[in-house]
């Protein structure tokens, strides 16, 4: 008799929702619940939502999008809309924040591949279901919020293409109930326990002060200069209100706003990156006085570029983190082909938005305003991270995915 997979047993559904409810995105009695969902997701949706009016949400609201439809817009509509947003898009989000609702978005391909024949060019330039308001709210920190993937079989298969489908199912399943430690008795003290690692982590690393990171390893020598308050933040966040949240589960990463003036040299993606339904595979880009001035891939660079392209800051970074060596992600070796698994495994930078709480508010204008963010994966055993001081002395921060500092 075959397994069954996790996710398609009830009880499971039930704990995975009841720890993202209840622990990612800490909803409170009487808040507005909303969920960003698609197309492929509907269990997983209706198990938040049913978690979500069980702890007491005055509301559940339920966002899908579909991916076929942005299929058939890209494939019909006229060149120069591609890059409209209705405006009640962004609105939506804005009135999410002014009335300081919870927010749990889902993550993961539910129909991997659907846009690979489209022309690339055009494929950048509708960005959805992304919108810039988001960035404010996240800034402003008036929701709690989290991301969290979602199985599906279509998405098992493109992780697993070697294996039979429904092996593929239960094993993609039982993945992410290992990196959301729902495997552990306690998965909620689980995670306040790696919680705790990673603010501290975070908080010897923001103590140094270093001028700048450098990578070092196969392909990569990148230096990104920080700003003069630049802190590293880590799995944990609070609201206005004071609400403590995990921005993403499963969480594994330190991160901090760099100075988008800083970035010199080149730097080689070492996991595929998926990005408006494309997969990007052997990314490699050039940085020269702040700007990404080459991009290249094997596959799709021109969707990339694209988002590069979007305005005067989306070539700049906005955000470079760190991954050590003790999250569950890396060690399972798997590219899964979703940014918020594969940047958990591997230290990574962004193009785009910064995180303005990253900064005091003497610097909170010299980060990065861009209407993209796009995360991708830069680190690896191999990968040496050092900090350097502002005689350009080196000091080692990561190597081989243990502390240094």
């Amino acid at each position: 008799m075959s397994k069954r997979a996790a996710f398609d047993d009830p009880a499971v559904l039930e704990r995975f929702a009841d720890l993202v409810v209840l622990t990612a995105a800490n909803l409170q009695r009487g808040q507005l619940l909303s969920i960003g969902s698609e197309i492929g997701k509907e269990d997983v949706t209706r198990a938040i939502a049913d978690a979500g009016y069980r702890h007491g949400a005055k509301f559940v609201d339920v966002n899908y999008f579909d991916l076929h439809v942005k299929r058939a817009r890209l494939l019909h509509a006229d060149e120069d809309t591609l890059d409209y947003v209705p405006s009640w898009y962004g609105e939506r989000i804005l009135e999410l924040g002014r009335q300081q609702a919870a927010r749990v978005g889902l993550t993961g391909p539910a129909h991997p591949g659907l846009l690979s024949d489209l022309d690339p060019s055009r494929v950048g330039r509708d960005q959805l279901p992304a919108v810039r308001e988001t960035g404010k709210v996240v800034n402003e920190r008036t929701t709690n919020w989290t991301a969290v993937p979602c199985p599906t079989r279509p998405w098992a298969q493109l992780v697993h293409p070697d294996l039979d489908p429904e092996e593929a199912w239960v094993t993609l399943c039982d993945q992410i109930l290992h990196v959301c430690r729902l495997d552990t008795d306690d998965p909620i003290a689980a995670w306040r326990e790696r919680a705790d690692a990673l603010v501290s982590a975070a908080d010897r690393l923001t103590a140094r002060r270093f001028e700048a990171l450098r990578f070092v390893g196969p392909g990569t020598d990148l230096t990104v200069g920080l700003l003069k308050t630049s802190k590293f933040l880590a799995a944990r966040f609070e609201t206005v209100g004071g609400i403590t949240h995990l921005p993403n589960l499963p969480s594994e990463e330190i991160f901090s706003s760099p100075d988008p003036t800083r970035a010199e040299g080149v730097v080689k993606a070492t996991k595929p990156l998926v990005l408006g339904g494309s997969i990007i595979r052997g990314l490699e880009v050039e940085f020269r006085d702040g700007r990404a001035v080459r991009i290249d891939a094997d596959e799709n660079a021109e969707v990339l570029r694209s988002y590069a392209a979007r305005d005067e800051f989306a070539n700049r970074l906005g955000e470079v983190a760190l991954v050590d060596g003790e999250g569950r992600i890396g060690a399972l070796d798997t590219v899964f082909f979703d940014t918020l698994l594969d940047e958990n495994a591997a230290s990574h930078i962004a193009l785009g938005h910064a995180y303005q709480m990253c900064v005091d508010d003497s610097e909170a204008d010299l980060v990065n305003d861009s209407t993209i963010h796009v995360d991708f994966m830069i680190g690896s055993s191999e990968v040496r991270v050092l900090g350097l001081d502002a005689d350009g002395n080196e000091t080692p921060v990561l190597v081989q995915g243990a502390w240094q500092v």
